[in-house]
């Protein structure tokens, strides 16, 4: 499992943003295709919202990758 850092005054990271950032997808259009078509999940279930806001703790999975945001 990966894990995201959040930068220092952040308190969240927009689910898109999070997929670009970590490189599991090349752009933002990537990024809202995937989501939109159910392949994104939050802490378990699926996302189809691509300005989710991404809190510490939480932990995203694509495909065969998971990300942990943590502060």
């Amino acid at each position: 499992m990966k894990e995201f850092k959040l930068r220092e005054n952040d308190e969240f990271i927009k689910l898109g943003q999070l997929l670009k950032a970590v490189n599991l997808v090349s752009s933002g259009v990537e990024a809202k295709i995937e989501i939109l078509n159910g392949n994104v999940y939050v802490n378990s279930e699926v996302c189809l919202m691509r300005g989710k806001k991404i809190h510490p703790g939480d932990i995203v999975k694509f495909r065969d990758e998971e990300v942990k945001v943590i502060q």
